[in-house]
């Protein structure tokens, strides 16, 4: 069974070749770096995942954390890896020296974090949303929050999560009741209600920052009278030590289709005994402040969908070589040898598919990390100021794209491996569960619609999507090869009529209004989406054209062909796809609009 998480010859190609990761050892945050380093932490990213994370995640998926007497049991596996991962400073990798970390570009971090998502991503779980709380705090609270908070968190000691969902309220934030009353002693008293609250409980940390939107007692209505408050399962004493248990208890644990591994919890806060909160910021500011943990995590569901779609991909990829069965459709001989499955060309499309969804999703993602690494440091004030307007644009694509193709393409590993796929004895089905978790959360892929298309598209006049276009068009005209020269002409052709569609769409919204335009989100999310991917796969094809003539081996020249195989296989077989969308879009089709509930 394959133990290759991420291709690492795709992975250098990616980091190396198309984004030139190592120009940012020039900038002065990332000076005492260099690709060597680079290289040595991806190692030991590798080498971490495949030993402290794979060894368990079939384990801890059939013999999932368990509620007992309040508590929480869970495989003894997990906090090794937890503790592996935070003992080589990947919670820390991102931030500061001073505060113990490695200053990593974000590129190489979410390279790094790609390998563990794909070996496990139900351990995989807890750092990562730690690092994000910890984050949350570095940025928004204050000197003493900082100073009580980020040490333990950095360092693996305290885990950090995200509360906002409640129960009658799903994802419509502006109707959460979990309430925040202040008490002379400057802290608030929490009571309410948290459901799908990952890592709110476990046994591996020594302590749990949950980082809660609550309403203060006479706060305005709506997603205006949000604040957020640190929470902690025990209040932490003036030496950084948890002490007295705080009012949160464990409601129950919610028994989930795939992410088995990572806790999914319903939490009280202040029902069984008084629950302390802490302000961070301004009051009512806190689904502002919120939303910098949700989009990091929104680029990480992108990330994550994208990497266990690969690893399902490198599963199907070993068995179709191994696999003998039949024969080709020309050998007439029944008593010929059989062929590896691969041989099969309907196998290959398979294997094609998978390839163009996990290699054009991960190039997408490092693309959105390699803008935050921009926004925050390059040298150049507006860069960085164009840099957070296009990343901010292709959050939700980036959040929804690979998590609605990753799914899809650990559905057609699970195809290549036939009956022995729908088994557990195989690897495919459970990446398949895993995975079907990310159109979900964070904002389930048509709220990404209704963002993408209700807001992120015409913020600042449209300047985030002036600055796409002009990106685009310079792998447009780097396209020199006649190959690639005909899939610049595809994307440009396509690219002219999404603009027309926009500006239609646009001048609905102002005549019309919102809702017949809206109805059809989700058309212009994939049309969107499948525009950009298609540039990611223009712009690996530009580098592998160019680096084919330069190869001199048949294992360079096969990784460059391949290449461009699949990108052929995106432009013949799924750019075309969204001329439907178009259709729907132009039409403002309104056969879901004026669906009524009554006649289902």
């Amino acid at each position: 069974m394959s133990d290759v998480l991420i291709d690492r010859r795709d992975l250098a190609f990616q980091l190396y070749e198309v984004l030139d990761t190592q120009i940012l050892t020039e900038r002065e945050r990332f000076s005492e770096h260099n690709r060597d380093t680079y290289d040595a932490v991806i190692e030991t990213a590798d080498r971490i995942a495949r030993d402290k994370f794979a060894n368990h995640n079939s384990a801890a998926d059939k013999d999932e954390p368990k509620f007992v007497n309040g508590q929480v049991e869970m495989l003894p596996e997990v906090k090794q890896g937890f503790d592996a991962y935070a003992e080589a400073g990947f919670i820390a990798g991102r931030y500061d020296y001073e505060l113990g970390g490695m200053q990593l570009p974000e590129s190489v971090m979410a390279a790094c974090n790609g390998f563990f998502t794909a070996a496990n991503p139900g351990t995989a779980g807890y750092p990562f949303l730690t690092t994000a709380a910890a984050n949350l705090i570095r940025v928004f609270g204050n000197d003493e929050q900082r100073n009580r908070y980020l040490p333990p968190m950095l360092a693996g000691q305290f885990s950090g999560t995200m509360a906002l969902t409640e129960p009658h309220a799903g994802s419509s934030l502006a109707d959460i009741r979990t309430s925040a009353t202040p008490t002379e002693y400057g802290h608030y008293l929490i009571k309410g209600a948290k459901i799908y609250i990952s890592g709110g409980e476990q046994s591996i940390t020594d302590n749990i920052v949950n980082m809660v939107l609550a309403r203060i007692k006479g706060a305005p209505a709506g997603v205006k009278g949000i604040s957020l408050f640190i929470v902690p399962k025990f209040r932490v004493n003036d030496g950084g030590e948890p002490g007295e248990r705080n009012g949160v208890s464990l409601a129950g644990l919610i028994h989930k289709l795939g992410y088995r591994g990572t806790t999914s919890t319903a939490l009280s806060f202040g029902d069984d005994a008084p629950c302390h909160g802490y302000l961070v910021g301004e009051p009512h500011q806190g689904l502002k402040y919120m939303f910098q943990m949700m989009n990091e995590a929104r680029v990480g569901v992108g990330f994550g969908a994208a990497v266990i779609g690969y690893r399902g991909y490198m599963h199907s990829l070993e068995y179709a070589k191994d696999r003998l069965q039949g024969r080709k459709a020309s050998e007439k001989n029944p008593e010929s040898p059989q062929v590896p499955i691969i041989q099969h060309a309907d196998v290959r499309r398979m294997l094609l598919a998978q390839k163009a969804y996990c290699e054009g999703g991960l190039a997408l993602c490092l693309y959105g990390a390699r803008l935050m690494d921009d926004q925050h440091t390059h040298p150049d004030a507006q860069k960085r100021e164009e840099a957070g307007k296009l990343l901010d644009l292709l959050t939700p694509v980036i959040k929804a794209w690979p998590s609605e193709f990753g799914p899809k393409a650990n559905d057609l590993a699970i195809q290549v491996y036939g009956g022995a796929g729908y088994t557990r004895e195989y690897p495919v089905e459970q990446c398949w569960r895993d995975n079907r978790l990310n159109p979900i959360h964070e904002g389930t892929n048509g709220i990404q619609a209704l963002d993408l298309l209700g807001r992120k598209i015409w913020q600042d006049q449209s300047h985030g999507l002036q600055l796409l276009m002009k990106a685009m068009q310079v792998d447009l005209e780097a396209a020199t090869t006649p190959r690639c020269q005909q899939w610049a002409l595809s994307l440009s052709e396509t690219l002219q009529q999404a603009v027309q569609v926009t500006q239609m769409l646009g001048k609905a919204l102002m005549s019309e209004g919102p809702d017949g335009v809206l109805a059809n989100a989700s058309c212009y999310l994939h049309l969107f989406g499948h525009i950009t991917v298609a540039w990611m796969w223009l712009r690996q094809a530009n580098v592998a054209a160019k680096c084919l003539e330069a190869a001199n081996t048949d294992h360079e020249r096969n990784f460059y062909q391949g290449k461009l195989q699949a990108a052929q296989y995106f432009f013949h077989w799924e750019l075309p796809a969204v001329a439907q969308d178009i259709v729907l879009l132009r039409n403002q089709d309104d056969s879901c609009l004026n669906m009524k509930p009554e006649w289902f």
